[in-house]
């Protein structure tokens, strides 16, 4: 930390008092780039906490958020934080169903919702909701003969704020001032991959500590640029649209919709990237096929390219020197192939690129390292306030995850399990003593990670601690790594080895729509539907070549032996996968059981 813990409120204040006028957001109007600027973003936060405070919220008091990413979003989420109550976001794809159950568990006073959408999902458990006073919507397209003693408008709100910043012009500025750091900021329910969300109690001093802890591992600047569109009630994105960027003074664009990102990228050029895997392998793929479909001298020379990208990647990334020649060929590379490549992509201005939430493919991470673009991993947890650890820009090691953050402890214990001490450590579950106890004990975050440290102090994560395979032989198999290597395939989107107590390791497998669909096309198969494409015979027998080929790299026992297309897409909504788009082990497990006992029949 700069100075003595704060908190987010007033963190906001001086930075919006240091830089009044500069941008601290862009969004899309009427297909128009429109600027918001510090002094504009803090009135806002102002005038909508002045509100919360004479509608009675207290500090401690939960109120919840709903909806796509938005200046809205944020500015009742800093709002929210300002007076000393809990924002609790939830994610804007959960089903009513979900929706209650976090309403309900945190028991939110409030909940501020985006649209149409997110108020029908109210509409189907208001009667079950006691604990909810009101329901607030900030984009009232399609509700303007809606009326209901419940519900108001974030326009409503304001003209109620402004007046009330009037009356009692102090209200928030005390409020402000007296606010505890050690208490807690934001509530983040975790994707419950293995049950029920847990609510993970985070700290001023937790996301302030954390927003100077990752500027230390890799500096960041004012002028720096991201583009917002991981959902904002996950903690990867919170950290840049909300807690890194209230304490860095640099420029948030919130993209116009989920299928507009690569537009908006190309748009915006950020000097900082950041996704989930499933991002990063998209555009990798993409680039793939891209190449295949090019002509044989563009071919020729990408591939050219490449093979000298890979080999300067390879040393760079074993923190070996780089003999002069290469570093040579690099540069021709670069500017004859790479610079094009990443102003199509939207990438010539990104200084450093982050992939965090769930492991990333060793071939698409040595990819991108190998085209200039400086795409690094990082390890983290809710729990932890989203990082432990991070490669730093320059000193990037294949295979390891980074070392610890400044002001971070790690510890492997014996059976493996990655231990974690730091400011940045939750202060436990919501209502849940149990698994707090169980998460924090004798002063150490138990991440359920399995790991290892080298001697240069760089983490390996080897495996969830629950998901490693015990083989009916007795092996130990860890899947993640057998997963991603599968997944580094551009024909596959998803895979889950199975083989627990098992003679011999299978997989279920998704395949990547748009990949195959394309081969199919090239290749004159006949489908009609995503199902005939898995069952079709060619299509098999192109999984089984990707699949054979990771065997070569795989000891004996690891590989597999047998697979099954899944014969469906993979959706969030069918409790398959989380929001960031982590496979639901247990969940394909009970779905797919018959897929599973046919292969070991």
């Amino acid at each position: 930390m700069k100075g003595p813990p704060t908190t987010t409120g007033r963190l906001l204040a001086e930075t919006a008092r240091a830089h009044p006028a500069r941008v601290a957001m862009r969004h899309k109007n009427h297909g128009l780039w429109q600027e918001i600027s510090w002094a504009a973003y803090h009135e806002a936060v102002r005038c909508l906490g002045a509100a919360l405070i004479d509608r009675g919220i207290q500090p401690g008091d939960r109120v919840a958020i709903i909806g796509d990413n938005s200046p809205e979003w944020v500015f009742i989420d800093m709002a929210v934080q300002s007076v000393g109550a809990v924002s609790v976001g939830i994610y804007a794809t959960n089903a009513w169903e979900q929706v209650q159950y976090i309403v309900l568990h945190c028991g939110a006073r409030l909940l501020f919702v985006e649209n149409e959408e997110q108020l029908d999902k109210w509409l189907h458990f208001r009667d079950a909701a006691a604990c909810l006073e009101g329901v607030v919507v900030w984009d009232t397209k399609g509700l303007r003969q809606f009326k209901d003693p419940m519900v108001s408008t974030l326009d409503e709100w304001r003209v109620a704020g402004r007046r009330c910043d009037k009356k009692a012009p102090d209200g928030f500025e005390q409020r402000l001032a007296t606010g505890d750091p050690a208490e807690v900021a934001v509530l983040i329910y975790t994707s419950g991959t293995t049950g029920p969300p847990k609510g993970a109690m985070l700290t001023h001093t937790n996301v302030t500590w954390m927003a100077e802890a990752v500027a230390r591992a890799n500096p960041i600047y004012r002028d720096d640029a991201v583009l917002s569109f991981l959902p904002l009630c996950h903690i990867f994105e919170r950290l840049f649209s909300v807690f890194i960027h209230i304490a860095h003074a640099y420029t948030v664009h919130f993209v116009e919709k989920a299928d507009t990102v690569t537009d908006n990228m190309r748009e915006v050029s950020p000097t900082i990237g950041y996704a989930v895997p499933r991002i990063w392998e998209k555009y990798y793929s993409a680039v793939k096929i891209r190449m295949a479909d090019a002509t044989w001298f563009k071919r020729t020379v990408f591939n050219v390219a490449i093979g000298v990208g890979a080999s300067w990647a390879t040393r760079r990334m074993a923190l070996e020197p780089v003999p002069v020649w290469l570093r040579a060929g690099y540069l021709l590379a670069y500017g004859a192939v790479f610079r094009k490549l990443k102003e199509r992509l939207g990438f010539e201005r990104m200084r450093v690129a982050y992939s965090g939430a769930a492991p990333i493919s060793g071939e698409v991470l040595h990819f991108f390292q190998s085209i200039g673009i400086n795409l690094i991993e990082g390890y983290g947890q809710t729990e932890g306030t989203g990082v432990t650890t991070l490669s730093r820009s320059d000193r990037v090691k294949f295979g390891s995850v980074g070392k610890a953050l400044e002001g971070t402890r790690l510890r492997i214990a014996a059976d493996g399990e990655i231990l974690v001490a730091s400011p940045g450590v939750f202060k436990g579950y919501f209502d849940n003593p149990a698994a707090t106890a169980d998460a924090l004990r004798e002063g150490w975050l138990h991440t359920g990670d399995v790991g290892r440290l080298d001697e240069d102090g760089f983490l390996t994560i080897t495996d969830r601690k629950k998901d490693i395979i015990i083989t009916a032989g007795g092996k130990n198999i860890t899947p993640q790594y057998i997963e991603n290597k599968l997944k580094a395939s551009i024909y596959i989107n998803d895979a889950v080895v199975i083989g627990d107590r098992r003679k011999f390791l299978s997989a279920l497998i998704a395949i990547d729509e748009d990949n195959v669909v394309k081969y199919a096309q090239d290749h004159k198969l006949q489908f009609a539907t995503y199902r005939d494409l898995t069952v079709h015979e060619g299509v098999r027998d192109l999984i089984s070549a990707e699949v054979a080929a990771v065997n070569t790299a795989l000891a004996r026992v690891e590989q597999i032996r047998k697979f099954r297309l899944i014969p469906k897409k993979l959706y969030e909504e069918d409790g398959e996968v989380t929001p960031t788009m982590k496979v639901k082990r247990k969940y394909i497990h009970q779905a797919f059981e018959d897929l599973i006992e046919e292969m070991y029949a």
